[in-house]
């Protein structure tokens, strides 16, 4: 499962998709951050819904390919900070949160 995981990470979508959202991070950019999270559900999407070979279940009864359980919680973490960092803040009359 781990295995999974990075190599999903690792693959080329998931590169881009980790470095737009390092830099919605860095930059805190709710545009950008709305832009990553929504590129993130797709390349999800695609990953568990596409097959139009029908071959995937049985790749992963053969063991080729695991589940990609880990990989899917790890982004909907990701897509959470995002969310939650890159949110407007509101604050006092003195500009501190309340």
């Amino acid at each position: 499962m781990l295995g999974e995981a990075v190599s999903l990470f690792l693959s080329p979508a998931g590169i881009a998709l980790l470095l737009l959202s390092l830099i919605a991070l860095r930059f805190r950019q709710q545009w950008v951050g709305l832009a990553a999270v929504i590129l993130w559900t797709v390349f999800i999407t695609v990953i568990t819904m596409a097959d139009p070979t029908g071959l995937r279940p049985e790749a992963m009864a053969e063991g080729c390919i695991g589940q990609p359980t880990l990989f899917i919680v790890a982004v909907a973490a990701i897509c959470v900070g995002i969310v939650l960092y890159t949110k407007p803040r509101t604050g006092g009359a003195d500009g501190s949160e309340r």
